[in-house]
Parts: C-alpha cells; structure tokens; sequence
C-alpha cells in the first residue's frame, strides 16, 4: 500500500455552511469574506457600495466559491431584513455571520455634531444590533445553530485624540454581545467579537494613515508591523467554525499586542 493511501483528507471546516459578511465589499469584511469561502462556505456579501461587493463576489468565484451580492444598509431595518431574506431565499439557511459594517466619524466632541454622533452609533452599534436581531431570527428558526461575529476595535480598551464617538460605539458592542451570549447559548448560537488593532485598510487610508503616521504605532506593536486585513479576516473564519465551539460572548483583540503595550 502506498504512503499516500494512508493520507485523510479533512473536510473544509465550513464545508455546506452559509456565511453573511456585512461591510464586505473592502478591507476585514472583503478578507474574512473569502477567509469563508476558503473554508468551503456559501457566502452573501452585503454592504452599500455594490460595485465593490460584486468585486469581492468576483474574487469568490475566481477561487472556486459561490457568492451573493446584496447591497443593505445595516441601520435601516428593512433593508437588513431584506438582506436576511435574500440570504434565506438564495441558498436556503444562515449558519455564520460577520457583522463588519461600520464608519470612522472621528472628531473632538466639541467639534462634533449631534447629526455626526448619531451616524456613527446608527451604524456601528444600532447597525450591528439590527444585523443581529434578525441573523438570530433566522438561526433560531431553523435549530441548527449557529456563529455570528461583530468587528470592535482596540479603541473599545483604549482612546485616540477624537474618538469619543467612535469608542462608544465599539464599547457598547463589548457589552452588547456578553447579554447576547447568554440569550443564545440554548440555542446553540455562539457570539464574539473581534477588536483590530492597526489595520491597513481602506478606510484607515482614508483617514489619513501612511507610513510616517503610523511609524509610531508599529514601534509600540510587539508584533513588530501593521496588521492586514487577512489577519482579521482569517480569526473570523476560526470564530464561525467548530474550532472554536467553546468561545462565546468574547471580545478578542486582534491587534498584534499594540494595545497591552501601548497602556502599559
């Protein structure tokens, strides 16, 4: 018998699963979105740029993937319902979600106006709540459980000059999820959130991030650089497979220890 008859071959982890990103057309949600379909799963991109989703549903296919783009804004509760419909109608279940969706809106609080807060909380902490609430709908419903998983942020522990806003919005999704995980643990539903440090992503370039900006960062990063989205993206994949079957209500950082060092 030869060596290579002894080989197993062990199935993709989220093999027949169906995974939703939000916030997927770029950055986190664009890797964690292909982050799914290397593991074998289904997966509906969402978010209100669709030429940019159809581009990461392009890049699905390109590695052998099946993808669904549909274009939803998470603080409107229609339009999230919709897009857990076209979910349900398009490939028949919901087993994994990754709630990313979210906006900067970084300014001194006495800069900031009243219009500007209430955008970031509408879609950080109330587009995540509403994205939740019917991922769960859906979840219970159908009784085979499930994994759902909602991008922080390192500014949930810490601050930066202006993100007052911005840090409440995050921090109130580490305490949203822990209540949550206790609704859901009957339900086999298991939540966490990720908490990225220093990202280059899209939308850290349009907040100005370079290398002379961010020199300061990677020196306090033990890891020793900034992050990628792909660092996120794969973590994401772990927290909705059965991997991790015995983590919920967690907030993990995922920041390359910038943020024990940076406090220090």
């Amino acid at each position: 018998m030869s060596q290579q008859s002894h080989l197993h071959i062990q199935p993709l982890r989220l093999h027949n699963r169906v995974a939703l990103v939000t916030g997927g057309g770029s950055g986190i949600g664009r890797a964690a979105a292909l982050a799914f379909s290397r593991d074998g799963a289904k997966v509906v991109v969402a978010g209100r740029r669709e030429a940019e989703l159809l581009q990461t549903v392009a890049l699905i296919h390109e590695q052998g993937g099946d993808a669904l783009a549909v274009p939803a804004d998470v603080s409107d509760s229609a339009q999230v319902q919709h897009m857990i419909a076209e979910t349900l109608a398009h490939f028949g279940r919901l087993d994994a979600a990754f709630n990313n969706a979210g906006v900067e809106g970084f300014a001194p609080v006495s800069e900031m106006t009243e219009a500007e807060f209430d955008h970031v909380i509408a879609i950080n902490l109330k587009g995540v709540w509403l994205s939740v609430k019917y991922e769960l709908e859906a979840m219970v419903a159908a009784g085979h459980g499930g994994a759902i998983v909602n991008t922080s942020s390192w500014l949930a522990h810490g601050a930066s000059f202006g993100s007052a806003a911005y840090s409440a919005s995050k921090g109130g999704l580490d305490a949203m999820i822990r209540a949550i995980a206790l609704e859901t643990g009957a339900h086999k539903i298991r939540i966490n959130n990720v908490n990225p440090g220093i990202i280059d992503t899209p939308m850290a370039r349009r907040m100005g991030a370079n290398e002379e900006m961010l020199r300061p960062f990677v020196q306090l990063t033990p890891a020793g650089r900034v992050g990628e989205s792909d660092d996120v993206g794969d973590v994401v994949a772990w927290l909705c497979s059965d991997e991790a079957r015995f983590v919920t209500g967690q907030n993990l950082l995922v920041d390359g220890g910038f943020t024990i060092a940076g406090l220090r």
